[in-house]
């Protein structure tokens, strides 16, 4: 016996092309835009660290702080600014994505959302070293509190969120852009080179490899935003 479906349900199938993106304006800026931010602030810390130093200890970060006031709350200024802006980044890509890769798109927005909440929180409370090394006075027992407020248990979460968003969120999302094709897949993979060099730098000592990285990244989420303002209305 001859049977035939009704035109919704052959539309409905599950090969059939997922519907355009809506073009936004306010999501196309921040992909165009906040990315930069970590190239400052990764540049600043680069810079001054170039002759060594770092931040891994309450009185590292403070040595680091007198040493470089200017340029690390100029670090700390984009790193903010850039972590708010992650949010409407990550839901930009999320819509140019539409249907595609949606597992990976919605899971990856969300630990990349998620993650740079946390670091805004992270960079915002770097700035109360700032204000001790300015400061001066008991720099021993300020590099010991520095040290408790990250190792407390209230508080280390935020930091593991972090890790888990910058690194493996934005792992995601970059595989996503690669396997819908919604960008040029350098454009994605530029995208995945961030954790991948982030984790490079941490091993070799580098903060450079951290800012090619943070670079790359940008440029790729550059071309997200480009898309976006092109998608119909």
């Amino acid at each position: 016996m001859e049977t035939s479906l009704p035109p919704s349900e052959l539309t409905s199938d599950a090969s059939a092309p997922a519907d355009p993106p809506r073009r936004s304006v306010p999501l196309a800026l921040a992909l165009l835009t906040g990315p930069w931010g970590f190239v400052v602030a990764n540049g600043a810390y680069a810079w001054a660290t170039r002759a060594g130093g770092g931040d891994g200890t309450g009185a590292e970060a403070l040595a680091l702080e007198a040493a470089h006031p200017g340029l690390m709350r100029v670090g700390a200024l984009a790193a903010m600014l850039a972590s708010l802006l992650m949010v409407p980044v990550v839901l930009g890509v999320k819509r140019l994505l539409g249907g595609r890769s949606p597992r990976l798109g919605f899971v990856g927005t969300v630990l990349a959302g998620a993650g740079y909440m946390c670091y805004f929180a992270i960079v915002f409370s770097g700035i109360t070293t700032s204000v001790m090394a300015e400061r001066g006075g008991p720099l021993a027992d300020y590099a010991a509190v520095i040290d408790s407020s990250q190792s407390d248990p209230s508080a280390i979460w935020v930091f593991l969120l972090f890790v888990l968003g910058n690194l493996v969120g934005t792992l995601l999302l970059g595989l996503a852009l690669v396997r819908s094709r919604a960008v040029p897949l350098w454009a994605g993979a530029a995208v995945i080179a961030w954790p991948v060099l982030h984790v490079i730098g941490l091993v070799v000592g580098s903060e450079w490899f951290e800012v090619t990285g943070a670079t790359l990244e940008a440029v790729g989420l550059a071309v997200v935003g480009l898309r976006l303002l092109a998608a119909p209305r």
